[in-house]
């Protein structure tokens, strides 16, 4: 671990859904720049693993289990994190979420719910568990990980990109509402991702996925994990409200 750029020493970062794919590329990203990492999932194996690895990398990381579609969990969560970092965190990556691709005449009410409360209640929820201290204290970053399913649709993914549409919406009016506290809320909006959810999409999608991307390939968690740490760090202190598309030109849209 480069100890040489560290623009968030002295910083505490929350992470939802870091025991894998772009939560876990988030966590080491931030634990490299210097940050306390607090990595929340409710894969208690993969998340101590997890947080292990950047220990063991020279990192400051803690796992605490994390259920962001339980209110009780999230205030487990809080009480913690603020017990391991002895502060309360200053930098909080929403990046837990879950689609599946299927037709949405094929969608059941459960299914629905599902895909509401994890990609757009979940970031709503934990966002304002942390929001007060930054308040208080007139500094923060919030990062919501959108998709940019949310931003221009996606075949099969309709209550999904509706979800995460509603995120880049809550992202944007909450910026507006915690400008005057120097608090920033920045969305980045991934393109198709080299993750473990993509991995469960039949072979044939994911093949097209690279094909209609001029980049002719998957984008890697890690190159997610940069753009947040943009918004995280000290080059973004004006930015605010803004989505961020990641996605090897797949969209260009206004």
């Amino acid at each position: 671990m480069n100890t040489h750029f560290a623009p968030l020493a002295g910083h505490v970062a929350v992470v939802t859904g870091a025991a894998s794919g772009i939560g876990r590329a988030t966590a080491a990203t931030l634990a490299a720049a210097g940050a306390h990492v607090l990595l929340g999932d409710i894969a208690e194996a993969a998340g101590e693993a997890a947080a292990a690895a950047l220990r063991a990398a020279g990192g400051r990381a803690d796992f605490i289990c994390l259920d962001v579609t339980d209110a009780g969990s999230i205030d487990s969560f809080r009480t913690a994190a603020h017990g391991r970092a002895g502060t309360a965190p200053d930098i909080v990556v929403n990046v837990a979420g879950w689609g599946r691709v299927e037709p949405f005449v094929q969608n059941t009410p459960e299914f629905w719910r599902r895909v509401v409360d994890l990609n757009l209640m979940a970031p709503i929820a934990v966002t304002r568990a942390f929001l007060d201290p930054m308040i208080e204290r007139r500094a923060g970053r919030i990062v919501n990980v959108g998709s940019d399913a949310g931003r221009v649709g996606s075949l099969g993914e309709t209550v999904y990109a509706g979800a995460k549409g509603g995120v880049i919406a809550f992202t944007k009016s909450l910026a507006r509402e915690v400008a005057r506290y120097d608090i920033t809320a920045n969305c980045v909006c991934p393109g198709p991702t080299d993750t473990p959810l993509m991995a469960a999409v039949p072979d044939k999608i994911r093949d097209a996925f690279a094909r209609v991307t001029p980049m002719r390939r998957l984008a890697k968690p890690e190159e997610i994990a940069d753009a947040i740490l943009y918004f995280a760090g000290p080059q973004a202190t004006f930015v605010t409200g803004q989505v961020l598309s990641v996605s090897g030109g797949l969209t260009m849209v206004g």
